[in-house]
């Protein structure tokens, strides 16, 4: 498999996205399953059939490119296939030293932002961005070994990533979450995702509240014809809510807030969102994130 993934990785971006358009309706039409929850979470946030005809292809794009993105040389650079909108609110957030989360959905390409911020400000800052290990072992490896790039760290999903990432933030650096992934069991609280409960982390809104940093929203536009991305960065539309009656309904509330946050990114570019994700399932035990808690 590993071999595979190199050989994926020599192609052309556009070649891989072209792959990718492919595989994402072959995936469609073969499992019941995912076809029909992608249809299902389409249809529950009010868009209709060019979405998700849209959707089908993009999420075959994003799986697609990933063997270029991971596999990408050191001295091969992104460069001019990323453009940046609202880099100077980074810049800002950075000057401010009191530390950055930057949060970003299952939308567009989220691995180009880790590594294109990295590669932007990696001298000055350090992005440590949580992820959730696979469970083979060789994609296991090779995440790790692709996103550990200069002026990049990750934390595994697991409470020694939490602490890693609180410890970034007192140090002033950057941190990348993806707040509508669905966390572990007792990690998060039941919050209304475009009007459907969805079980959603408190990690990010506690990350803020418990370090004074600052927060901004990201996203990766993907460019047709494998012209590249538009990294989109902008400010929450408001501050997140900091008082409630108990720290259960001021969690809540702080989810359901971040939860509006993604929709509104989302709706600017909805046929590039990962609508197969399983977003409104039960969460998993947390015996299940990893061995690292019991030691």
């Amino acid at each position: 498999m590993l071999s595979l993934m190199r050989w994926l990785g020599r192609l052309s971006l556009i070649n891989l996205q072209r792959l990718g358009s492919a595989l994402g309706w072959l995936a469609y039409a073969l499992s019941g399953a995912y076809r029909q929850r992608l249809r299902a979470h389409v249809q529950q946030a009010g868009f209709g059939p060019v979405v998700r005809r849209q959707a089908v292809a993009a999420a075959g794009r994003m799986v697609a490119e990933l063997p270029w993105l991971w596999l990408r040389p050191l001295d091969r650079p992104l460069g001019a296939r990323v453009q940046w909108q609202g880099a100077a609110l980074i810049e800002q957030a950075l000057d401010a030293g009191r530390g950055l989360v930057l949060l970003t959905p299952h939308l567009g390409s989220f691995e180009v932002c880790a590594q294109a911020i990295a590669e932007r400000w990696g001298q000055r800052t350090r992005l440590t961005a949580m992820y959730r290990p696979a469970r083979q072992p060789w994609l296991r490896t090779l995440q790790e070994t692709a996103r550990n790039r200069p002026g990049l760290a990750t934390a595994p999903a697991a409470l020694a990533g939490v602490r890693q990432m609180i410890r970034a933030l007192r140090r002033g650096e950057c941190v990348g979450v993806l707040p509508d992934q669905v966390p572990p069991e007792g990690m998060g609280v039941w919050a209304p995702f475009f009007g459907r409960p969805a079980y959603t982390m408190t990690l990010a809104s506690r990350l803020v509240q418990q370090t004074g940093a600052a927060w901004l929203l990201i996203w990766a536009e993907r460019l047709p014809q494998g012209a590249g991305w538009v990294l989109r960065v902008s400010e929450p539309s408001a501050a997140l809510p900091a008082t409630a009656n108990s720290d259960a309904a001021l969690q809540l509330a702080c989810a359901s807030a971040l939860n509006d946050e993604m929709a509104r990114l989302i709706a600017q570019q909805p046929g590039q969102y990962l609508w197969g994700y399983h977003r409104y399932k039960q969460p998993r035990r947390v015996q299940a994130v990893t061995g690292e808690e019991a030691a």
